[in-house]
């Protein structure tokens, strides 16, 4: 067997391999024991067929493609051990020639990393400010969700609460698609077509209209872009929203003792937000800044894994996992493999974001000893109540720790990194 590499771009490798005719021959008789079992010959018992007749019987073609399975593998990591590669995924593989058989794997190897000068990163930290008039949209919010619905005689007006029954024309009838549906008249919704709620507005208790909507052109669902629809909608109550007075009651209602502690309480709350959301936006500029000083090489197939995550963690937004995130698409008018495109730009940035972390790691000597472990862990199952003994045992299991240490591990690395682009190390 003739073996040779050589290294080619995005952290990859060439390996040709050749083979002589004699060492092909042991793959095709394990093909030919493989398969003399499995396929009838006239005038044999299966098990029982020679060799060339099999062949003659089947094809060469169909042995020898039996064969590569056995070969492939085999020989594929006898190559690597010979040339001392060290792949991290799985090969693509091309069969150049049958006779002599020569095939040629591309081996994706790990990726290299060369740091620019992180130390010489310069970032301000912004100051968090949170105003009366950021106080005064969440209270706004709290007086929407704590509002009581009246019933009212008058026609619809938008903020109102209806609850209508829809029919969708079919040919030359109507056909009821939602019954007792409950709809807040918002103006200017897209829901559920552009343009419901100003047909629905104006309109009295139990008053029957009919009218026309389409959807617009340039629709994000590309199979009801244009599509008109012939619609007969009844509104069968009206309810408007009664706002509470912001006071003490209305404080004291949400479990605070006066309308000027539930203001305070709001601002602690909207300041605790938007300083974890500036520490997450700083630690981003961080990480990027790194990158952009950095140059990366990694194999395509390291992308493609993170692309397979990110549709893992999608699917499991789903009822029926895969097979759900697939009809969702459908649905939109994509297909799996268009979806894959849309993932890569985020794919791609996942990937070089945790390589310069893992190289920043190595380069500071970050390390999670197992007391630190231990303490995260006592967090993780603190409010767990009785379930709190099994979660510990779960996450006490190696590969669980394993994970919580990773978790640890850039979490340190990233708080390292900032305090040295903000002079606070």
């Amino acid at each position: 067997m003739k073996v040779s590499s050589e290294p080619i771009e995005n952290s990859q490798v060439s390996l040709s391999v050749e083979m002589e005719a004699a060492e092909v021959d042991k793959y095709l008789n394990k093909a030919y024991n493989h398969l003399v079992k499995r396929v009838a010959v006239p005038g044999f018992r299966k098990g029982k067929t020679p060799r060339a007749i099999l062949e003659r019987h089947i094809g060469a073609g169909m042995l020898f493609q039996e064969a590569l399975e056995y070969l492939i593998p085999e020989i594929y990591i006898e190559a690597l051990e010979s040339q001392s590669i060290d792949a991290i995924d799985q090969p693509q593989i091309e069969l150049l020639q049958a006779e002599p058989l020569i095939f040629k794997a591309i081996v994706p190897i790990r990726p290299t990393v060369k740091l620019g000068d992180y130390h010489k990163i310069k970032l301000e930290t912004e100051p968090v400010e949170i105003n009366d008039t950021d106080v005064d949209i969440v209270m706004a919010q709290l007086q929407q969700q704590n509002a009581v619905l009246l019933p009212v005689e008058r026609t619809v007006q938008f903020g109102d609460i209806v609850t209508i029954d829809i029919e969708d024309k079919r040919g030359n009838e109507y056909v009821p698609i939602g019954k007792g549906l409950v709809y807040e008249v918002e103006q200017n919704s897209k829901l559920p077509l552009p343009g419901f709620a100003e047909k629905i507005e104006g309109r009295n208790k139990d008053e029957e209209t009919s009218f026309v909507l389409s959807y617009p052109n340039d629709y994000e669902v590309r199979e009801l872009a244009g599509k008109e629809h012939f619609l007969r909608v009844n509104v069968t109550e009206i309810k408007e929203k009664q706002l509470p007075s912001l006071d003490d009651a209305f404080a004291k209602g949400i479990g605070s003792d006066s309308i000027a502690a539930l203001r305070e309480q709001m601002a602690t709350t909207l300041k605790t937000r938007a300083e974890e959301k500036a520490r997450v936006e700083l630690e981003q500029k961080a990480i990027d800044a790194v990158v952009d000083i950095s140059e990366l090489e990694y194999p395509p197939a390291v992308v493609e894994r993170a692309i397979e995550r990110l549709l893992s963690e999608e699917a499991r937004n789903f009822p029926e996992g895969g097979k759900g995130l697939e009809n969702y698409l459908t649905n939109l008018g994509k297909t799996i493999k268009d979806h894959r495109e849309e993932l890569r730009p985020v794919a791609t940035q996942r990937v070089v974001r945790s390589l310069v972390l893992e190289k920043i790691t190595e380069a500071e000597k970050i390390e999670i000893n197992d007391l630190e472990i231990d303490s995260e862990i006592d967090k993780m199952v603190k409010n767990s109540g009785e379930q709190a003994e099994e979660m510990k045992r779960i996450f006490n299991l190696p590969e669980s720790r394993d994970s919580i240490k990773y978790v640890l591990v850039s979490k340190k690395t990233v708080e390292r990194l900032v305090a040295i682009a903000t002079g606070s190390t």
